[in-house]
């Protein structure tokens, strides 16, 4: 038996992404190739306006595909149901959330909302998985508060915890540790790292925070002018694709230390 052999949980060919109207298309990326592992954390990385947002909409389906394919677990994305998509892939978003007012434990709750009936009668396995997300995140604290007492770094573990609970083979989370301070930025990643070794689960997280991606991913996917690239860090450093991401005026990549330099 091969051990070697790799489960691609996602992939994308040919993809290209944007916007179209009636009169026209708008293209924001094109020629867009990548597969991901299962049980890898994975970073998207890429300068301000580069289209990471538009990438990551149109991989949960929320916004369509200009052309090419993207495949979750060997199935078009295009041709599986929302109620059956939903058990394959969750998703955090920085949305505000609706109503702060609902408990941690109902709100993590609310992941289980593809299995249970038309009334969400949660059963016996439902509470198991819930409180096996509450554990694992290490919120047990904080189940029985309100949401509006939560602290953003609170409230962000929380959500993570909603999407275990959904219990899909991938997570997507869109800029996890915006508004989160250097210490809870790193604390996030570390827990999403620890998530993917501890769970199995694939975890794609787009983000600004580069060093830290650099640093805690297993992958790394960035979004150049040009082109897509998608690699483990340590070869895209060696590839020196870090060098071209941003304009070389302000900052540069020190490939040695694997981060970013101020100029002086």
């Amino acid at each position: 038996m091969n051990n070697n052999i790799k489960h691609i949980i996602l992939k994308a060919n040919d993809l290209s992404i944007g916007y179209k109207t009636k009169k026209a298309e708008s293209v924001v990326s094109s020629n867009i190739n990548f597969e991901l592992e299962k049980g890898q954390l994975i970073g998207l990385v890429g300068a301000n306006g580069i289209g990471k947002s538009t990438l990551l909409r149109t991989l949960i389906k929320v916004q369509p595909e200009l052309s090419g394919t993207i495949k979750i677990n060997d199935k078009d994305i295009s041709t599986v149901p929302s109620q059956h998509l939903a058990k394959e892939l969750s998703i955090v978003l920085t949305d505000a959330l609706t109503s702060k007012n609902l408990t941690v434990y109902e709100l993590i709750a609310l992941g289980r909302h593809p299995y249970t009936n038309w009334i969400g009668t949660l059963s016996l396995e439902d509470k198991t998985i819930i409180d096996n997300a509450i554990t694992l995140v290490n919120i047990t604290d904080l189940k029985h508060k309100r949401c509006y007492e939560l602290s953003d770094g609170q409230l962000q573990k929380v959500m993570i915890a909603r999407a275990l609970a959904q219990d899909t083979d991938i997570i997507i989370l869109d800029e996890p540790t915006t508004h989160l301070d250097m210490y809870h930025k790193a604390y996030i990643l570390k827990l999403l790292q620890k998530l993917t070794k501890e769970t199995g689960k694939t975890i794609l997280f787009s983000s600004h925070e580069i060093d830290l991606a650099i640093q805690l991913c297993d992958t790394m996917i960035v979004m150049l002018q040009d082109q897509l690239v998608c690699d483990q860090p340590c070869n895209l450093i060696s590839k020196g694709v870090f060098d071209s991401l941003f304009p070389k005026d302000l900052i540069s990549f020190d490939n040695q230390t694997g981060s970013f330099r101020v100029s002086k």
